[in-house]
């Protein structure tokens, strides 16, 4: 059975995927958590990048954090924080990076891997589900969890038309 506030987006390609990044930047409310869940090359980063760089940060900047778990970009139009949780070894792990700020912030708060740390995220939040699909292909399923995460989903699907 097919949740009925889920949105699923088919990305040929990496445009596409850049289209959905840019309808996340323009939609979502000050403050939005979104959990990333897929596998290796799913487009997590490529997603975020995307969604950045309609914030105004410049391209080419965002890369993926992995090694230093998180990177933020303030030179946009809000900010844009940016963990990867795939080299965590626990839940603890991430909370001594001390997530709560970013989550009560005012920026768009990105987070690779996040079905990892899914005990640790807020009630409220954009889940996104990236499945691969093939060469470039990408099945993205927006799950919103709070009022206004129904609302941001209703307008990126407005957006994507």
């Amino acid at each position: 059975m097919r949740e009925m506030n889920i949105l699923e987006f088919h990305a040929k390609n990496v445009s596409d995927t850049e289209r959905l990044g840019r309808a996340l930047a323009e939609s979502l409310p000050d403050g939005a958590v979104i959990a990333l869940i897929g596998t290796l090359g799913a487009g997590k980063t490529r997603l975020v990048q995307a969604a950045a760089e309609a914030s105004g940060v410049e391209a080419g900047v965002v890369v993926s954090p992995t090694f230093v778990l998180i990177q933020e970009y303030r030179d946009g139009i809000r900010p844009v924080y940016h963990f990867d949780t795939y080299r965590l070894r626990d839940e603890d792990e991430f909370l001594e990076l001390g997530p709560e700020e970013y989550f009560d912030g005012e920026g768009l708060t990105f987070i690779e891997w996040a079905d990892k740390v899914e005990d640790c995220l807020p009630r409220r939040r954009l889940e996104v589900r990236i499945l691969i699909e093939g060469a470039g292909a990408r099945r993205f399923e927006l799950v919103p969890y709070g009022d206004e995460f129904v609302e941001a989903v209703r307008l990126i699907a407005e957006s994507l038309q």
